[in-house]
């Protein structure tokens, strides 16, 4: 039986008594008897956890592609003759890795690793990259692309959400190049969030599919920019539109997938944004109506398996199963107690397709390490 109008009460008493200066709506659990319960439950999967070593292993990835320029997949309307031009001229700061947002992300994996790794062997390499391709003029460029008449869907949502992610890794960091650099970026990230106002209002329901366009990674990702920058007013719409397109959504087809070249789950990300979303209370009661199998501590779902990691679209399913893993990170950290078994699911997904971040004809080297990096970071217990 739905649970929905025991839901919509918890969420009226709720916004009674939570402040309205408070962007963060779920509320955490520390209880530290549980949080050691469930370190201990991921001894049977060991976790991976991110070195220094491996930090300079990932950074090569970026670095290897941030300023090749070629091959390169536009993804741009022409709208005459006078559009077409070489990929750098049209993005200065974005122009490597094959595609916009794979060097968006590419960028966001430098500025991460920096950032825990102030001793990266590249890490003067990393910074004059990043001051270079992140300059106030290239960025200037790259909203004078965005502003044309027919690029108003350019990137939406995937990789605004980038864009959003990167300069919130940028905000969170107390270093003065990263204040420049965030500064740089201001004008992108906020043509970016006035197309979130734009889009999201005129979206009559929620993109359900296992790539770029999925809603609910678009607004998690905005979400926790919106939060980091205690931006209220970008919050208030994004949690209304979550609970618009997802407050009524229930057994969800997990066995559904994965289609053939996912590499987000469409249940699990929609996860993801409710828990951001929602109080505890209702978060739980939302739960067991969308997947109460989650609940299960003999819960499992198999990995996304590839069969060539030549294919750029099938290696998708590496970048799956790191997505995943962050999602059922995010859920056992936040809530150990009713999900801390899924730390050792979460593990399996990243140890199963981690060791397959490198190779000279290794298709995913553009992208993937964006999201293993991101899935490492989500794992921390801290």
């Amino acid at each position: 039986m739905k649970h929905f109008c025991s839901l919509a009460l918890l969420l009226v008493i709720f916004s009674c008594k939570k402040s309205t200066t408070d962007l963060n709506n779920s509320t955490s659990e520390t209880d530290t008897t549980s949080i050691i319960d469930d370190v201990a439950g991921t001894l049977e999967d060991d976790p991976v956890v991110l070195t220094l070593e491996q930090a300079n292993n990932l950074a090569n990835l970026p670095l290897s592609c941030v300023n090749t320029e070629y091959p390169n997949k536009l993804g741009q309307t022409l709208a005459s003759k006078a559009d077409i031009a070489q990929p750098n001229e049209l993005h200065p700061a974005f122009y490597g890795c094959f595609d916009w947002h794979s060097s968006v992300h590419a960028h966001w994996s430098m500025v991460s690793l920096l950032k825990q790794f102030p001793d990266l062997k590249k890490a003067e390499t990393i910074k004059e990259t990043l001051q270079s391709n992140l300059s106030k003029e290239n960025i200037i460029t790259e909203v004078e692309y965005f502003k044309k008449e027919h690029n108003k869907s350019y990137e939406r949502t995937y990789g605004w959400a980038w864009v959003l992610k990167l300069s919130e890794e940028l905000h969170t960091w107390e270093s003065p190049m990263a204040k420049e650099l965030e500064e740089n970026l201001k004008p992108l990230t906020n043509l970016i969030i006035e197309r979130y106002k734009e889009f999201l209002p005129k979206l009559n329901y929620p993109i359900r599919v296992g790539e770029h366009t999925n809603s609910a990674f678009g607004i998690s990702f905005a979400l926790d920019y919106a939060k980091a920058t205690e931006n209220e007013e970008f919050a208030k719409l994004l949690k209304a539109r979550s609970k618009d397109f997802y407050l009524n959504d229930n057994s969800c087809p997990i066995t559904w997938e994965p289609s053939g070249y996912d590499f987000l789950s469409p249940c699990l990300e929609e996860i993801d944004v409710m828990r951001r979303v929602l109080p505890k209370e209702a978060f739980l009661l939302w739960m067991q109506d969308f997947m109460p199998q989650l609940l299960n501590k003999d819960f499992t779902l198999a990995v996304g398996e590839v069969s060539d990691r030549k294919d750029g679209k099938l290696v998708h399913l590496d970048g799956l199963n790191f997505s995943r893993a962050w999602v059922l990170y995010g859920l056992a950290k936040q809530y150990p107690q009713k999900f801390g078994h899924l730390r050792a699911l979460a593990n399996q997904h990243v140890n199963h397709s981690y060791p397959n971040l490198v190779g000279d004809s290794y298709e995913g080297g553009h992208w993937l390490g964006s999201f293993a990096i991101y899935a490492l970071n989500t794992s921390k217990m801290e």
